[in-house]
């Protein structure tokens, strides 16, 4: 992390691009939405400035509190902002930084040799979005301190103190004008910090949340190689260390740790400068491109790979990695509206030639374990064979005449999609009285008989021979994994509709772990949803109620009174007439459905690894934990 820095950090440094007035016209833009993801976005910025200061060897040392009232504060021991005047604004550069958009120290590139914070819009941002901020520096012997009104400065910068370290405390408190939610997410949070505490090794992170009264610090010396051990946590690996690479070539640092485990699913994380790249890009495919060349040489090179043998696909030898890519770039050019795909062209040379040479030297020297993931890689080639011959199958079976369609859909009349949905329905009774409750013309039906096949434990090949998941992707009509193309979904609802107890709960974990692993665009999109059916029918007289749960029930006996009521508890969808499961379930003027999404995909992956994973005891530890946010639970 020793990187040779310009320790001049004044106010000359600062470059000064606009002022900060469509901020707050327009916040969006800035931090994506008025939402929680925007509110926490706020946190993440100043964070990053603190990150930055710590990746140019000047902070060790990041605290980050929520307060009682969802105000925060984040404090680090860097350099602390500069507070001296600045040339072109004639304000003090602290001023400056939290007072006009794109100012600060990110710009020039003599500060900063990289830099997380997106587009250096930062902190000047939290300032324009928040209530009230305070900023209280320590730097040259004082202590400064300055506070701020929905971006505008109402106090001048004031010294309050002397000072014998150096640093940077930012407290504010989010607007409630701008944000339509103002409580910040423990989880949330915590998992970005923990993230950023793998990113960046060494660095201690401590996070105190004053509402619960919990602390937790985040310390990881091992970095990235901690990372792929934690996403590993809930499998069986293939060999115990992680291999590690990192090297330096052209100011971009190159750092990789990978894993290989016995499942089937390939989990690779890339970041550049701390910031998650989901869509991959150029770092991502020079990892793989390094990757697929180097372990094909050594196959090769000891016969492991007999000659006329057909090379290793990227695939074959992905099959059951967990990897973690970080580059740090000087200049990162992101692609795309979400900013979330590296574009840069030379890091792909850079990645490749530094994971082929790290790669190469660990296989010579640690033989075992290269012919473990020769051998894993190979097994894959044979069943990719064989999935191949089945995918062809469900490609030609899923053209989209009605002929060629399940025969247990019940297609619905309206062929566009963004109108359609489709419910995926447990066992053949309720699927026959959602059939004949449904509206036509844009609710289709697939029953699904008995439980999905567990494709977290099922290579591609046995996961296209089952007869239900093959039923599913012909109806959807993207395509899986590798072929997958969210444009021919055939519709941008798919409601899982099953029995509310334990059955139903572990189709549902069933389905929802298929969508993740093999057809996560669904997901992304917001396409899936869980359909709500209620738990109990109330009659009384004329009266004919539905609860959806035990606290709605309590509410309907408050209002109806006890006597003289008669309560159905449904133990499945298939109790239901075709009647009252459209009035309760499936009618979009009075149904409940929840959306799912995947806010944080490295938690989700690893809830599904455990849940539907080979290993046992972090199962039990989980269920235990959770018992009692189980709402019903029929044995």
């Amino acid at each position: 992390m020793e990187q040779e820095m310009n320790n001049r950090y004044g106010a000359e440094e600062i470059q000064v691009l606009e002022g900060l007035e469509a901020v707050r016209r327009r916040p969006g833009m800035y931090i994506g939405s008025t939402g929680p993801r925007g509110l926490h976005h706020l946190v993440y910025e100043v964070v990053d400035n603190s990150i930055d200061e710590a990746m140019a060897g000047f902070c060790d040392r990041i605290e980050v509190v929520v307060h009682k009232d969802n105000s925060v504060t984040v404090i680090d021991n860097g350099r602390g902002i500069p507070v001296d005047i600045h040339p072109k604004t004639g304000l003090p550069a602290v001023e400056t930084v939290l007072t006009m958009l794109h100012a600060g120290g990110k710009f020039g590139g003599t500060v900063y040799k990289v830099s997380g914070g997106l587009h250096g819009v930062g902190v000047s941002v939290v300032n324009a979005l928040s209530e009230w901020l305070e900023v209280e520096i320590c730097r040259d012997g004082h202590v400064y301190h300055q506070r701020y009104e929905r971006g505008k400065a109402v106090t001048p910068l004031k010294t309050i103190g002397t000072a014998k370290a150096t640093g940077t405390k930012v407290s504010f408190k989010p607007d409630a004008e701008i944000f339509e939610e103002l409580v910040f997410n423990h989880e949330t949070l915590s998992q970005r910090l923990r993230e950023l505490s793998f990113l960046n090794r060494g660095i201690k992170i401590i996070f105190r949340d004053e509402r619960t009264d919990q602390e937790v610090v985040y310390q990881h010396d091992g970095g990235i190689r901690d990372f792929v051990h934690y996403l590993n946590k809930n499998k069986e690996v293939l060999h115990n260390r992680p291999i590690y690479v990192f090297g330096e070539r052209e100011n971009v640092q190159v750092e990789v740790a990978l894993q290989y485990t016995e499942g089937y699913v390939e989990s690779l994380f890339s970041y550049v400068n701390n910031i998650h790249t989901v869509d991959g890009g150029t770092h991502e495919a020079g990892f793989k491109s390094a990757l697929t060349r180097v372990v094909n040489d050594y196959g090769r090179k000891y016969n492991l790979l007999k000659n006329g043998t057909p090379a290793l696909t990227g695939e074959d030898i992905r099959e059951g990695l967990t990897a973690v890519i970080s580059v740090k770039v000087p200049e990162p050019q992101f692609e795309g509206q979400t900013k979330t795909k590296l574009g840069n062209s030379e890091v792909r040379g850079i990645v490749d030639t530094v994971v082929a040479d790290g790669l190469a030297t660990f296989l010579e020297e640690n033989p075992s374990i290269a012919r473990r993931i020769l051998d894993k890689a190979i097994t894959a080639a044979r069943a990719r064979e064989a999935a191949r011959k089945a995918r062809e199958l469900t490609r030609r079976k899923s053209a989209l005449e009605s002929a060629s369609l399940p025969g247990k859909l019940a297609d619905c009349s309206d062929r566009d999609p963004s109108k359609t949905e489709l419910y995926l329905v447990e066992g053949d009774s309720a699927g026959g009285s959602a059939k004949q409750g449904r509206d036509r013309r844009f609710q289709a039906i697939l029953p699904l008989r008995g439980k999905i096949l567990n494709v977290e434990k099922a290579r591609m090949d046995k996961i296209l021979a089952n007869e239900e998941i093959r039923a599913l992707i012909t109806a959807l009509g993207t395509g899986i994994g590798e072929d997958f193309d969210l444009s021919k979904a055939r519709y941008h609802r798919i409601l899982l509709m099953s029995d509310a107890d334990v059955d139903g709960a572990h189709i549902r974990t069933l389905l929802l772990t298929f969508f993740y692993r093999y057809m996560r665009p669904l997901l992304e999109a917001g396409y899936v949803y869980i359909a709500q059916p209620p738990l109990y029918r109330i009659r009384k007289g004329k009266i004919d109620r539905y609860a959806y749960s035990d606290a709605e029930l309590e509410e309907i006996l408050k209002e109806i009174g006890r006597d003289g009521v008669s309560i159905q508890r449904y133990k499945g969808l298939g109790e239901m007439n075709p009647q009252q499961l459209w009035e309760t379930t499936m009618n979009p003027e009075k149904r409940t459905i929840l959306k799912v999404s995947i806010e944080d995909a490295i938690e989700a992956d690893a809830i599904f690894s455990m849940l539907m994973g080979d290993r046992v005891e972090p199962r039990r530890e989980f269920i235990q934990q959770n018992a009692r946010a189980v709402r019903n639970l029929d044995v």
